[in-house]
């Protein structure tokens, strides 16, 4: 019966789930897993460079099995990749990513750490991605990572060795572990931080190889293995009911915006790590071989230790309180221990193994789940002692404020104390932000000044209550976030963070406005108040030769919450331009200028991100032909918007729908990103598009990843077609016009190597590398150094249409604004169309 609660508890524990600020309330079985690695003094360091390169099987067994401190630092958050579960990209994709890396730590017992590198796309080597990151800013946080955790052992997850085999920053953080390993130590390296930081010396560092760096799994059973060792990582935890894989593929499947999610598996599985520098492990079993990981590691820790062991070894798994005494006992001793960073570390985990002995039960939930600089807020206060332990809760205050509580009363067993306290929120008090935003950065860095916050996971809670608990006559103090707590009648109990906001924000209603005429446009700015009773005016500031109208508006918001849309009519100059525009909010004497954004996903928790508030505006002489666009969502993008900013009408398309002759209405079909990779029903409906073309038709179908197909795809297109690997990381690179003469480039739209400048992020990427004769290669591009990629941009006619496959990123040209983009996809959607009399001519 005890494995089975335990099963469900894990299960449940393991869970996705949005109740991520959710109190962790642990079972016997947990306690006696915290209490062994409580017990264990050692801490494994694991460096790669974006969430989802870790290496879950690794940083679970290390910290489940070996019972060690396991962190991950990865040197960025992933800002540059794409996103198969919602629209957002850049900023928003790295606060996406960073939550769910701590949703996977929250799974295999691991912390995170980071880096202020940017992910500023693909890049194929080290050097390149070392011009884009400031390297020594880099190095220097990795070595911080170092001086604060201590690590006894170092592993890399990549070769670094082997430049130019991986992407750029795999590579890239393989050099700085190294490097950091030996810098960490030396006390003239970045010596400023030596003021609140030691030096460091791991014992030795590790690379994480496995048969795929070998190219085959033959080649790796050749490899010579003295440096190696080997670890099972497939071990059994009986008191958890699960397996080290089974936890492992659960924290992996947290990665979901990279379509991560996957079956759990179970069994033995070997893992290799290979020695890099530092002393050989004579146990190749063993990464802490020769390392002291027991409390007589520590001066003053012995006595401490054969308190603790010896609670282990009896662990009264029916009843955990009745090992208090004793922990209290220890808890004692251990503040008489010098090492400030293990007496640090294991107080905190020691406390939190009383409480969960306890049953203790402290929350703090404030009424709202927001509030802002100088208002009033009621916090509301549940303590619940479960057990028959003499407890007395002495006082209850809340962090930055001077609101106190004092009850002084005796915690009896199993009756529920509920207070309230009221606090007001300082004038000045930092808005809840991922704090790594909340400066300008650059395209490879971002810049936090606050070297407290500088490698930190996420922005520390708002607001701590600070419980003082009495324990005959030994008072301790736990903290606890002020979360709030609510319930919803479909979802149950949820939690949320509680943060502080803007009284008002402010957005525009689309981030790229496109002109292509030189008529005015009404522009819409949607006011969110964020308090009761807030009125005052906006105003837009715009480019030299743009006008807006009118130049001041007022709004009043009576409710929290409540929003009003204020339109103002803007109008461009005669000729091609772009610029920025950005509203700005007077209100209570105060400007505010910033963009709320809320990422709401199941699996994590709710995440409010403030960034400037504007928008990019374009005039742009176009001219296009066609009106109706049908558009079959792929993993999620934003380019049916962008073409709507050009005046074509874009109707999604479920895929269901799709049958023979349905399509025929339209004068474009355009396929999402990744539409083939993640939609298994297009299988069936291929011959029915590919219909569509024959019959004149003109389809559109933008990148798909190689090698990951939804469902198994005798060819995307009509004619032999392979998508490649191949890409074009840098955003600069030349593009050479292949076929000057084809329509591509020439109607309705004339289009020149300009076109390709001031594109973002990158040029393409998985480009075919063979495609039959039918196709015309556009464009020809290169990264410095290589080959010329043929395979972005390929065209061929199907009957009386024509079939499109481009590698370009279209998905991210056309919502970042780039002029040249949109001429090129209009040329794109009005290919067959030159003797067409219909042609839309909206150029200015």
């Amino acid at each position: 019966m005890q494995k089975f609660w335990a099963v469900c508890f894990i299960i449940a524990s393991f869970s996705l789930s949005s109740n991520a600020q959710k109190p962790e309330k642990l079972i016997s079985s947990e306690i006696f897993h915290e209490l062994q690695k409580l017990n264990f003094l050692g801490t494994a360091l694991y460096v790669a460079a974006h969430p989802d390169d870790e290496n879950t099987r690794l940083i679970s067994y290390l910290s489940n099995h070996v019972n060690a401190r396991t962190a991950y630092l990865s040197i960025t958050r992933g800002d540059g990749g794409q996103n198969l579960i919602g629209p957002e990209l850049r900023e928003l994709l790295g606060v996406l990513r960073t939550q769910e890396l701590l949703a996977a730590r929250k799974v295999d017992g691991g912390e995170q750490r980071f880096t202020r590198a940017n992910d500023f796309g693909y890049s194929k080597r080290p050097d390149e991605t070392f011009r884009i990151w400031d390297k020594e800013v880099v190095l220097g946080d990795m070595v911080r990572a170092i001086r604060e955790l201590k690590p006894d052992v170092i592993i890399n997850r990549f070769d670094h060795r082997t430049p130019g085999r991986t992407h750029g920053h795999h590579t890239a953080s393989a050099m700085l572990g190294l490097e950091a390993f030996e810098l960490a130590g030396d006390p003239n390296a970045y010596d400023e931080q030596l003021e609140h930081l030691d030096t460091w010396r791991p014992e030795r560092i590790f690379f994480n190889t496995s048969w795929w760096f070998y190219g085959s799994q033959e080649n790796f059973e050749k490899a010579d293995k003295s440096k190696m060792l080997k670890l099972d990582v497939g071990v059994y935890y009986p008191e958890l009911g699960v397996s080290n894989n089974e936890i492992a593929s659960l924290a992996s499947s947290q990665h979901l915006c990279q379509g991560f999610g996957r079956m759990s598996t179970r069994g033995s599985q070997d893992e290799y790590v290979e020695l890099i520098k530092g002393s050989l492990p004579k146990d190749k079993t063993d990464l802490f071989d020769g390392i002291d990981t027991s409390w007589s590691r520590i001066e003053g820790g012995a006595v401490v230790g054969a308190i603790l062991n010896e609670i282990e070894r009896t662990f009264n798994f029916q009843n955990p309180s009745v090992h208090v005494p004793k922990l209290l006992e220890a808890f004692e001793l251990l503040q008489n221990v010098k090492d400030d960073h293990w007496r640090k570390l294991k107080t905190g985990h020691l406390k939190d193994i009383i409480l969960a002995c306890l049953g203790l039960y402290l929350e703090a939930s404030a009424t709202s789940a927001t509030t802002f600089q100088g208002d009033s807020v009621e916090v509301n206060i549940e303590v619940l002692n479960r057990s028959a332990m003499n407890v007395k809760l002495e006082s209850i205050t809340i962090s930055d404020t001077y609101a106190q509580l004092s009850p002084d009363m005796v915690l009896e067993e199993n009756m529920k104390k509920d207070l309230k306290l009221n606090f007001q929120v300082p004038e000045k008090k930092n808005y809840t932000s991922p704090y790594w935003l909340r400066e300008n950065g650059s395209m490879g860095m971002y810049k936090v000044s606050d070297t407290d916050l500088i490698g930190q996971p996420e922005t520390p809670p708002a607001f701590k209550a600070t419980f003082v608990l009495n324990f005959d006559d030994k008072a301790i103090e736990f903290e606890k976030p002020v979360v709030h707590r609510y319930s919803k009648p479909d979802k149950g109990e949820l939690y949320e963070p509680f943060v502080v906001l803007p009284k008002v924000t402010a957005s525009f209603a689309e981030d790229v406005l496109i002109f292509p005429k030189a008529d005015p446009k009404t522009v819409s700015v949607i006011v969110r108040a964020e308090k009761e009773n807030v009125s005052g005016t906006v105003s837009i500031e715009h480019p030299v030769g743009w006008s807006i109208s009118p130049s001041r508006a007022t709004f009043a918001l009576s409710q929290k919450g409540e929003t009003k849309t204020i339109d103002f009519l803007i109008t461009p100059p005669s000729q091609d331009s772009e610029g920025t525009i950005s509203p700005k909010i007077m209100a209570e004497g105060t400007v505010f200028d910033k963009e709320l954004n809320e990422i709401a996903y199941y699996h994590i928790p709710k995440q409010y991100v403030l960034l400037p508030a504007k928008a990019k505006v374009v005039r742009l002489n176009i001219i296009k032909t066609g009106e109706h666009i049908g558009y079959i969502v792929g993993a999620g993008d934003k380019v049916p918007e962008s073409l709507k900013q050009i005046g074509y009408q874009v109707h999604t398309l479920n895929v269901d729908d799709i049958d023979e002759g349905v399509l025929y209405k339209y004068d474009g079909i355009v396929v999402g990103i990744r539409a083939y990779n993640v939609i298994e029903k297009l299988k069936f409906k291929q011959p029915h598009i590919l219909d569509y073309v024959k019959n004149g038709g003109n389809l559109i179908v933008q990148y798909n990843t190689a090698n990951r197909w939804r469902t198994q795809f005798e060819n995307i297109a009509p004619y032999p077609l392979k998508i490649s690997r191949d890409r074009v990381t840098n955003e600069n690179a030349p593009v050479e016009i292949l076929a000057k003469s084809h329509a591509l480039v020439n109607f309705p739209n004339q289009i020149t190597e300009r076109d390709f400048d001031g594109w973002v992020q990158e040029r393409g990427l998985y480009f075919p590398n063979e495609w039959g004769d039918e196709f015309t290669p556009i464009l020809s591009m290169a990264d410095e150094g290589e080959d010329a990629k043929k395979g972005s941009l390929l065209v061929a006619p199907y009957g009386k249409g024509y079939y499109i496959y481009t590698g370009l990123s279209f998905f991210r040209e056309l919502p970042a604004g780039v002029p040249g983009a949109f001429k090129l996809f209009a040329n794109m959607l009005s290919i067959g169309k030159e003797n067409v009399q219909s042609t839309d001519e909206i150029k200015g």
